[in-house]
């Protein structure tokens, strides 16, 4: 798996593809084009039949993902992660092992970079649907490969540890 990312977009190569980048510590980006950086993380909890994630819709998108957003000034990826899950969840979660980054083009055409982490829930407070998370769905690792719309997605599944 690649490192350093997939070459930039041009006119005859079209946007960069999304791309999983190998997990260790968070990365520092080099001088260049500003990124947008984000964070978020992957919860998982014990279910009745096995493990579960838990993924959310996004209407403004009508997407299935996992939550995340964009790192407010002087916070640490890990920071964002845990605010940018508890504010999409309601939900205080622990950072777990770090996954590793997804590398895209956002809908503004601005590269991204989304850290993530397994994350193991706390208590879990209602949520009331407002205008950037409308729906919160704890299912199987396998039933979110399904729902998931993105395919980085669908890719971070296979690094939760303990549950490959």
């Amino acid at each position: 798996m690649a490192v350093n990312g997939p070459p930039p977009s041009d006119a005859t190569t079209g946007p960069r593809e999304p791309e999983v980048v190998a997990a260790g510590e968070p990365e520092v980006v080099a001088a260049g084009e500003p990124e947008v950086v984000a964070a978020g993380g992957i919860l998982i909890r014990p279910g009745p039949a096995g493990p579960e994630v838990l993924v959310v819709h996004r209407p403004r998108y009508d997407d299935w993902s996992f939550p995340k957003g964009k790192q407010d000034p002087g916070e640490t990826p890990e920071q964002t992660a845990r605010r940018e899950v508890g504010e999409e969840t309601g939900i205080t979660a622990t950072l777990g092992p770090y996954l590793g980054v997804v590398r895209y083009r956002d809908h503004c055409d601005q590269p991204k970079v989304v850290h993530y982490w397994q994350m193991a829930p706390g208590p879990e407070p209602p949520v009331a649907p407002d205008d950037e998370v409308d729906r919160l769905l704890w299912c199987a690792p396998e039933a979110a490969a399904r729902l998931l719309t993105y395919p980085h997605d669908r890719a971070l599944l296979g690094r939760l540890e303990g549950h490959r």
